[in-house]
């Protein structure tokens, strides 16, 4: 396995010698630039839960770096963390995982992104099924992502927009934290909060709790002044 460090240089580390020290520092393989005309959607996320940017290079890859950055269990993100060399068969195979997670558990995870109509092919699958016998040898867990739910994804995305520190002022969100009641619908909460103000003008506060988990309501349903919101913390 090589890793590639800001400083330009590489390390190889053997798969069964890995640690997750070896990931500090390190930079995606692959240079990922925006071109018109490309085939590839790919750009750079900014994260909260990296506090930088990560890079992605579809629209898939995005969605489930989307559901990483929303995940609370998700404690680090790194994209294109590294490349695998084995010899499989009579061949020598390489490899670049698309997204190494790091749980709060302690949990590493390895993510590879695939459309669900191109697993069909015999020739993804085995260059998919290797690389995730060599990690699940180490005990780290692999996972081959196609898509989410519509709904979720749309969800999120829209939660999104409240995920930076600040965007909205944090007076404003512990306020509306404070006044959160357990059970209440979101356009009620909106009306009491807002008090003589629009409705609306309460809402960022409460996106903001919804991002980052202290709020929780039912994603795989569209948000709505229907939605029952529920205090986590």
């Amino acid at each position: 396995m090589s890793i590639r460090y800001g400083d330009t240089s590489v390390r190889d580390v053997p798969v069964r010698l890995l640690r997750l020290a070896d990931f500090v520092e390190s930079k995606p393989w692959r240079e990922v630039r925006s071109v018109h005309g490309m085939a590839h959607y790919s750009g750079k996320y900014s994260s909260v839960t990296t506090g930088g940017h990560v890079v992605y290079e579809s629209r898939l890859e995005l969605a489930r770096l989307l559901l990483a950055d929303f995940d609370p269990e998700v404690q680090a993100i790194f994209a294109q963390p590294c490349q695998l060399a084995a010899r499989v068969g009579d061949r020598v195979r390489r490899h670049v995982p698309d997204f190494l997670l790091v749980m709060q558990s302690g949990t590493v995870r390895v993510v590879n992104v695939k459309p669900a109509g191109r697993l069909k092919d015999p020739k993804i699958v085995e260059a998919l099924a290797w690389p995730g016998e060599l990690f699940r040898q180490h005990g780290w867990e692999y996972e081959v992502w196609s898509g989410a739910d519509r709904v979720l994804l749309e969800n999120v995305r829209f939660l999104a927009a409240y995920r930076r520190p600040g965007v909205v002022p944090e007076a404003e969100v512990e306020r509306a934290w404070e006044q959160a009641v357990d059970g209440e619908e979101l356009g009620l909460a909106e009306r009491r909060l807002a008090g003589v103000r629009p409705p609306e003008e309460a809402r960022p506060a409460l996106m903001a709790l919804l991002w980052c988990g202290r709020l929780k309501t039912d994603l795989s349903r569209p948000l709505s002044g229907q939605s029952v919101l529920r205090r986590c913390a």
